[in-house]
């Protein structure tokens, strides 16, 4: 195991036509021993960058990468101790199971034939896969290829385990299979591991901490808990959670807000405010509900998810969600009206993006309900 320390790590790539491109931009993120942390974000937000100069297969620009406090900044990627296993699973057709698994051992190693033998049998006992030893990746499906490319990492014996998207090529239910084995086989292991993925389920799914990166840029870090409930900026607010958080802007009349669809809402208190003029509100689905009174909106669609409806609606000329219980089902075109929980409202500055307040546990904030008003 191995803690790894990333030191303001900068990346920077040359393009002819855009000139120089930051994919990283002054990284600092520490992963703890044994840890199982994953990056997070959207196409083009830096984590594979980021994920593979821990790899040693990109150079930085700039900072430092230590394991363990040895700086394996400049080290090739041989020689960091580290194993990827990479989206693609990068599977040899020519050779069987045994052989793609042993063979990166058989290059770097001066273990014997025998030894090799014995760790490949253990891996793929692990994996539940010793019955396809003999078959060439060809033969298998898309899950056994992807234990096959797991296999080939674990043999390694490495410090750390590196993740590059290796469940995107599943199909859903088979993906929600091999996470619960992937968490299982890194509890099991107790291998420092990080992992990548643009899947926010996934993220919070799995990782002990999450790292969520924007243009380059880390955002927050924490555990899934604490990204959801406590977001630093709306762009973690709005990236974390599926349906996403209801977001809009309202102007601030003293302790009232007011927003779209003739929304308006008197805060208990100003203080989140400050003297700004205007905010971002925030509501999760799950913390909006149909009351008897409260500010209209319009249904556009009701989404039947088993356990509980999806309620897709317009107040004004925004788009409004809410998860609510299966046994309600307003029909499409239908008026509701809308409440919440103070407690439940999120706040971010208008300009900046900065969280001002977020969800809290105050059981004592009344049931407030959006204020009815004349619809536009």
């Amino acid at each position: 195991m191995a803690r790894i320390d990333l030191d303001t790590i900068r990346k920077e790539f040359s393009d002819p036509d855009a000139g120089t491109i930051v994919a990283v931009e002054d990284l600092d993120l520490t992963v703890r021993d044994g840890e199982f942390l994953v990056l997070v974000g959207p196409s083009g937000c830096g984590k594979t960058t980021t994920l593979r100069s821990v790899a040693g297969l990109e150079e930085v620009t700039s900072g430092t990468i230590t394991f363990d406090d040895a700086d394996v900044t400049d080290l090739r990627a041989r020689d960091r101790d580290v194993a990827m296993v990479f989206q693609n699973y990068a599977l040899y057709p020519h050779m069987n199971v045994r052989r793609n698994i042993g063979f990166g051992l058989r290059l770097s190693s001066e273990l014997s034939g025998e030894e090799i033998d014995q760790r490949v049998d253990e891996a793929a006992e692990m994996l539940g896969i010793s019955e396809l030893l003999i078959k060439k990746p060809r033969d298998l499906s898309g899950g056994q290829q992807q234990r096959v490319a797991l296999g080939r990492a674990i043999v390694r014996d490495p410090e750390v385990f590196l993740m590059d998207e290796p469940l995107s090529n599943l199909d859903a239910k088979l993906r929600a299979q091999m996470r619960t084995e992937l968490q299982e086989l890194q509890h099991e292991l107790d291998v420092t591991t990080v992992y990548v993925t643009h899947d926010q389920t996934e993220a919070m799914a799995m990782g002990d901490r999450i790292a969520v990166m924007n243009d380059g840029e880390l955002q927050q870090v924490g555990t899934a808990e604490e990204v959801y409930r406590t977001p630093e900026n709306e762009f973690v607010a709005d990236f974390i959670g599926s349906p996403s958080i209801n977001l809009f802007t309202a102007e601030v009349d003293g302790e009232t807000l007011h927003g779209p669809g003739g929304f308006s809402y008197r805060l208990s208190e100003a203080g989140p405010l400050g003297d700004r003029d205007r905010v971002r509100v925030g509501i999760r689905p799950e913390d909006l509900r149909l009351t008897e009174s409260g500010n209209e909106a319009t249904v556009t669609v009701v989404e039947p998810m088993g356990n509980e409806n999806f309620l897709y609606m317009r107040m004004g000329d925004h788009d409004v969600t809410a998860r609510i219980d299966p046994s309600v089902r307003p029909d499409p075109d239908e008026t509701v009206t809308l409440g919440f929980d103070e407690a439940s409202l999120y706040l971010f500055d208008a300009a900046t993006g900065d969280a001002l307040k977020t969800k809290t546990e105050d059981t004592d904030v009344a049931v407030s309900d959006y204020v009815a008003s004349d619809s536009t």
